[in-house]
């Protein structure tokens, strides 16, 4: 009998785990204007204009190197065309993504996907991101460049022409539901970073990028300090593919299994805005979160 309650209770757990699985819709993820408590569902927009998503970061190179060519787009065909700014908002500091709007003279509104809910629905892998859909809601073209074919599908959609959507590469449902099904379970410590936060920030936010090493540079010590523990690693997808993982595994002779969260399910669903980040997890449930590692003593006092 005890066997058949464990069964069905570790039944009705993944249940829960999977109705919270559906892919959010784009139309109606809540976005929020920098600067300011106003939102925005970009289903509010108006219906017959195209529409047109960049996701970036202040500490995105290439995004600041597209900034100029984005801001002309918009001064060129924001009549014609929805244009939404829109900031990943993963290690970001307001004054930053302040800096940016500032020094590209930026004259659309700024949003915020605060929750990561817009790049988990658009299948962002990495920004620069522009996504295009047409007026149907559809999209029908993306790109990781600003160029001359990004310029040609903005025209004909500004022009009223209907492209055809775009093969989709998105998060099902099932992938989804096998993803959190790997913290549904049992107790849990899940490091959670990025194989780039070490090096790829340290020109643009060299604080971050020292910590991101520090922290990795002592997460072996601290695991041997908690031998019994079950650790787990836990990488972001953004840039990032199975050599990159088995190059960041190698610099750091990592003890604790690391994965990459593929589609960014698990930094969507536990609302990961900010790396590295030490979860404490019980059967799928944050009971403590850590993300200064400066003082390894208080760590390990706020793992007991």
């Amino acid at each position: 009998m005890s066997s058949l309650k464990s069964l069905l209770g570790a039944l009705v757990l993944l249940t829960g785990f999977a109705s919270q699985a559906a892919l959010p819709d784009y139309k109606t993820v809540p976005l929020q204007q920098f600067g300011s408590d106003k939102q925005l569902q970009l289903g509010q927009l108006d219906p017959n204009k195209p529409l047109y998503v960049k996701l970036w970061a202040s500490w995105c190179k290439p995004c600041m190197e597209q900034m100029p060519h984005f801001e002309q787009l918009y001064k060129d065909y924001g009549d014609q065309v929805n244009f939404v700014a829109v900031n990943i908002n993963i290690n970001e500091q307001p004054a930053e993504v302040n800096k940016v709007i500032q020094r590209f003279g930026l004259t659309m509104p700024v949003w915020l996907d605060q929750n990561g809910q817009l790049a988990l629905a658009l299948g962002l892998v990495g920004t620069p991101f522009s996504v295009l859909m047409n007026s149907q809601g559809q999209q029908v073209y993306s790109s990781h460049e600003s160029d001359a074919a990004l310029d040609g599908f903005i025209q004909r959609l500004a022009q009223g022409q209907q492209l055809p959507p775009e093969p989709a590469d998105k998060v099902s449902p099932a992938q989804q539901q096998q993803q959190l099904a790997t913290v549904s379970q049992g107790e849990q410590l899940l490091f959670i970073t990025a194989t780039w936060c070490d090096w790829y920030l340290a020109d643009t936010r060299p604080t971050m990028a020292a910590q991101c090493k520090q922290a990795q540079t002592d997460l072996n010590a601290l695991v041997a300090k908690l031998p019994k523990a079950n650790w787990q690693g836990l990488v972001n997808h953004l840039w990032t593919d199975d050599k990159a993982l088995a190059d960041f595994n190698r610099q750091y002779q990592m003890k604790v299994p690391f994965r990459i969260d593929q589609y960014g399910v698990l930094f969507q669903h536990f609302n990961v805005r900010s790396i590295p980040v030490l979860l404490k997890l019980k059967d799928g449930k944050v009971l403590a979160q850590i993300d200064d590692f400066s003082d390894q003593a208080k760590v390990l006092q706020q793992l007991q």
